[in-house]
């Protein structure tokens, strides 16, 4: 009787145990993790880059009911973070949002190591907190990420040739790294990364007028970065333009197409045009509500001369946006706008605010800074010569200025009559009489620490590199790179790196 109890209970024991073992494997394969691209995640993609954050996030909601086990929704929501991170830089939002960039990373690592998509997600999630990163003054923390999503990228390279998803990453980054201005090559030395411009844009490229599934999946963000990446790094200004053109972007309903083609346009001297992109966005409360639409439109009404329209864009700006970025330039536009109005009340009151708020990190900021530290206001013909060029109104800024070189008669005033002269026949097609202005204003102006003769050596190097002299255009970027202590040293030192790399 006793044998038969225990045979009894040793097989109940038996029966128990392979009923746990086979509830342990069951839920093992039901908690398998999957990346799933289905049609709640794809609007719900869709929705977060358009800057629809609400609707975004409510259907990440709905994904993750749907499956519990798709990591797809994980890496969404590290989209909504970003772009609220990035772009309101609001610290209340910091404080609660950043720390879910480490429970995302964390989700995402237990996704299955076979998939070219595990490594795409967290390469993802690891540049966004490093741009959020970026953004707060946090630059060690940024770089130590932007290396581990360029190591991710370059390891799924090798791993999965076939897969195209993180082309558009892993070429942007490659683009980049070669073209680091001088101010931040420590940070590329450090984490070991290497680059290749010519490489990279071709896959950006290539990304962004593909037609496979990952290309047309995620193309609401190369139809962003491309362009910038034409702009900026390429100097092909045109075929940025052209491309947010040809790819008939939705600049109503998308307002990450929206502010492309805005801010590309101001850059390109276009502010009517900026203007009418943000007046015709669709602003429904569904979008996240941007300070920028503020800041870009105030500059087009700046660069129009409408002070009046300016002043209050400007104002709504400084008072609205949390972040630290661009605000001593726009304090500093606000004070030219209320300079040239003659309330020297108000202008005097905003340069006193380019001391007290904001960040030097860009360097249009470093540059109100080291203006407002001059206690100079600036000749208004002059001024009101670059406001109306940099809108792209060259002819009544060369009617400004045409037959009155004796009216300026400090050498910080030469300076720049010359150098804007030179941009005012660059602008008007003018290229040969532009070289002999930049030659001018960098003989002026190459030991001094205004940013002037730097950026003459740059645009002539452009004409040169375009005309297709490319050893003279080397001569040109060169001397720009060797001009040290003025306030756009970062920028003008990536672009003419850039140039020397594309003329080699």
């Amino acid at each position: 009787m006793k044998q038969c109890n225990a045979h009894i209970l040793f097989t109940s024991l038996l029966l128990w145990g392979l009923f746990f073992v086979g509830l342990f494997f069951s839920n093992n394969v039901c908690a398998q993790k999957v990346y799933d691209f289905n049609a709640t995640c794809i609007q719900a993609y869709q929705e977060v880059n358009k800057l629809k954050i609400a609707p975004a996030t409510a259907l990440i909601a709905k994904a993750k009911e749907q499956n519990p086990q798709n990591l797809v929704p994980v890496l969404l929501d590290a989209y909504t973070d970003f772009y609220v991170l990035f772009l309101l830089e609001n610290p209340a939002d910091y404080k609660v949002r950043f720390k879910n960039f480490e429970r995302s990373i964390d989700a995402l690592k237990n996704g299955p190591k076979n998939n070219p998509l595990y490594n795409y997600c967290l390469s993802n999630v690891y540049m966004h907190r490093a741009m959020v990163s970026f953004k707060f003054g946090h630059f060690w923390d940024a770089g130590w990420d932007i290396r581990r999503s360029y190591l991710l990228t370059a390891e799924n390279h090798k791993k999965f040739p076939a897969f195209t998803g993180d082309d558009l990453l892993y070429g942007a980054l490659q683009s980049i790294v070669g073209t680091v201005p001088k101010g931040y090559q420590w940070l590329t030395n450090m984490l070991g990364m290497r680059g290749s411009q010519k490489q990279g844009m071709a896959l950006v490229a290539n990304f962004a007028n593909g037609t496979d599934v990952w290309a047309k999946l995620f193309s609401p963000e190369s139809h962003f970065i491309y362009p910038y990446l034409l702009f900026h790094l390429q100097n092909e200004k045109d075929a940025a333009l052209a491309f947010i053109k040809d790819k008939k972007l939705d600049l109503v309903n998308n307002h990450l197409h929206t502010w492309t083609a805005a801010n590309l346009a101001l850059n390109h001297k276009a502010s009517a045009t900026t203007k009418s992109i943000i007046e015709n966005r669709n602003k429904s409360a569904e979008y996240v509500v941007l300070p920028f639409w503020d800041f870009e439109l105030g500059c087009a009404k700046l660069y129009q001369l409408d002070l009046d329209g300016a002043t209050s864009l400007l104002t709504k700006y400084t008072q609205n946006f949390k972040g630290n970025f661009y605000i001593k330039d726009a304090l500093q536009k606000l004070s030219w706008a209320n300079f040239l109005k003659g309330d020297m009340r108000a202008a005097e009151a905003a340069r006193k605010q380019i001391f007290l708020r904001g960040g030097t990190d860009t360097d249009a900021d470093k540059q109100a800074l080291k203006e407002a530290k001059l206690g100079v206001w600036p000749n208004p013909l002059l001024l009101k010569a670059r406001l109306l060029t940099d809108g792209g109104y060259t002819k009544e800024a060369l009617a400004i200025l045409q037959g009155k070189q004796q009216v300026f008669t400090s050498p910080a005033d030469k300076l720049e009559y010359v150098y804007r002269i030179g941009r005012i026949y660059e602008d008007l097609g003018k290229e040969t009489e532009a070289i002999s202005f930049y030659k001018e204003t960098i003989k002026l102006g190459a030991n001094q620490t205004a940013y002037f003769a730097a950026r003459a050596a740059l645009q002539a190097g452009q004409i040169l590199e375009k005309r297709g002299q490319k050893k003279e255009a080397i001569l040109f970027y060169e001397q720009c790179l060797a001009m040290e202590e003025h306030s756009y040293k970062n920028s003008l030192d990536q672009r003419a790196k850039a140039g020397i790399a594309r003329c080699k």
